[in-house]
């Protein structure tokens, strides 16, 4: 299946090992490039892959996960509910990816309270 290169089946410490890697990578480099790009270019996009990870992290892999995580996450990043949007003026690659991370976890509750409620009704 094509969707468990993009959500792997992994265990919760697994979880929290590529979410803290994907972090500290996306800070570092985002930090690395924002004095030259300026903050928040939209050319560095390491900051959309972690806050996609933080969508879906834990939930079970499916197509439907991906697909879901990648349209709720784009646009809670778009909306930057609080704190989100106040996020992004921490320094360097903190404020880059700072504001995608809660973007993500938020996503992450709605497919899961959605996934829920599915169930409660099916």
């Amino acid at each position: 299946m094509w969707y468990w290169l993009f959500v792997p089946a992994l265990g919760v410490l697994e979880w929290i090992g590529v979410l803290l890697a994907a972090s500290a990578l996306g800070v570092y480099s985002a930090g690395r490039v924002a004095p030259e790009w300026g903050e928040d270019p939209g050319r560095v996009v390491i900051d959309e892959g972690v806050g996609f990870l933080f969508a879906v992290a834990f939930l079970p892999p499916s197509a439907g996960v991906v697909i879901a995580g990648f349209f709720v996450f784009r646009a809670f990043d778009i909306v930057k509910p609080p704190p989100a949007r106040q996020l992004e003026a921490l320094p360097g690659g903190w404020g880059i990816v700072a504001d995608d991370v809660v973007a993500g976890l938020y996503s992450n509750a709605v497919i899961r309270s959605w996934s829920y409620w599915v169930e409660w009704m099916g």
